[in-house]
């Protein structure tokens, strides 16, 4: 399987998009209304991903989807 590559974190967030406007539909469900999807990059990348090494999007999109709502 070929692996995706970024020249970029714009390249990456826009391939991303779509998962956190799914992680932001489910915390709305949830109740859960101020966040949107900066907040969860943001979160995610200063907390989650800013240390990892050989990230792939699987990787990304999973860190998205399961990320706790508290």
């Amino acid at each position: 399987m070929n692996d995706i590559k970024f020249n970029n974190l714009e390249e990456l967030y826009n391939r991303l998009i779509p998962a956190m406007e799914t992680k932001v539909n489910e915390l709305r469900r949830n109740g859960i209304k101020y966040i949107n999807v900066d907040d969860i990059w943001n979160y995610l990348k200063i907390n989650k991903w800013s240390n990892g090494k050989n990230l792939t999007l699987s990787d990304c999109v999973d860190d998205i989807l399961n990320t706790n709502d508290d």
